[in-house]
């Protein structure tokens, strides 16, 4: 069974806001552990390059394959990520909330966290070997919508992006790693082959491709612990608090779903 580390950053900046610094990775700490990736042996991928070498479309997975992947679409993705990524030739896939996008205008929607990229940013990245994949429209929890706002924030989401950068767009990542079923029939139908959530495990070709996990990189991730976690081959041990966590929340969240079903019935 091959296994993959599919790594979840957000921001990457010195000063982060209040609500992205929990998960906003130093700028050193970043090219640190991009450096231990190139001296490891690891070939990074985009998401969209993975899934068409597990369905057999693309080139074979290499020994060791990584993808790096950022949620949301954060202004320092470009100040700061994409110079280390560049100078590394790798490649990455940025999940893009289309209505957070910093000159949105009249498609702006939802509260972005922090500053965040504009369309052209997006292309320039996207020209530079970054797959620009779908983040829903206005950062909902999906799994807490209904149905008909569900399938509005898949597709504006889908149908902005393609038309904003001109090329087709077929993976996306769930707004705080939360999903369903009801949810992934819905991805599936709005276009999208692959859909990424959080569940901090390491992917493997089994997996369901609506619901591949990753493993998040945060501010308090020591290089001990990111070199732990991409060379396990198992669910990594120092995400098994997390992990506990995760799946808990998962049942609370679907009574919570259900039982705001019945309410609005009655």
């Amino acid at each position: 069974m091959t296994r993959i580390p599919i790594l979840m950053y957000h921001s990457v900046s010195d000063r982060p806001t209040a609500e992205t610094r929990p998960l906003a990775v130093r700028p050193g700490d970043f090219a640190e552990q991009l450096g231990y990736l190139r001296d490891a042996g690891f070939t990074p991928l985009t998401v969209a390059d993975l899934v068409a070498s597990l369905h057999g479309t693309g080139p074979g997975l290499p020994d060791r394959p990584v993808v790096i992947t950022f949620d949301d679409g954060y202004a320092d993705f470009h100040e700061e990520a994409l110079p280390v990524l560049d100078r590394l030739g790798f490649p990455s896939t940025v999940f893009l909330t289309s209505g957070w996008v910093a000159d949105a205008g009249s498609e702006a929607a939802g509260r972005p966290l922090g500053r965040t990229l504009s369309w052209s940013q997006a292309r320039e990245a996207a020209e530079h070997g970054v797959e620009i994949a779908g983040h829903s429209h206005s950062h909902p929890q999906l799994d807490q919508i209904g149905d008909h706002e569900l399938r509005q924030e898949l597709r504006r989401n889908k149908a902005l992006l393609e038309d904003r950068l001109g090329r087709p767009v077929t993976t996306m990542a769930y707004p705080y790693g939360y999903s369903s079923a009801r949810v992934r029939r819905e991805v599936r139908r709005a276009g999208y082959w692959a859909a990424c959530a959080v569940s901090n495990a390491i992917a493997a070709d089994r997996h369901d491709l609506l619901a591949i996990p990753r493993l998040t990189v945060s501010r308090t991730t020591t290089m001990a612990r990111f070199s732990l976690a991409v060379r396990d081959r198992g669910v990594p041990l120092v995400y098994l608090k997390e992990r506990t966590l995760t799946k808990g929340y998962a049942v609370i969240r679907r009574t919570r779903y259900g039982l705001r079903k019945i309410a609005t019935r009655q």
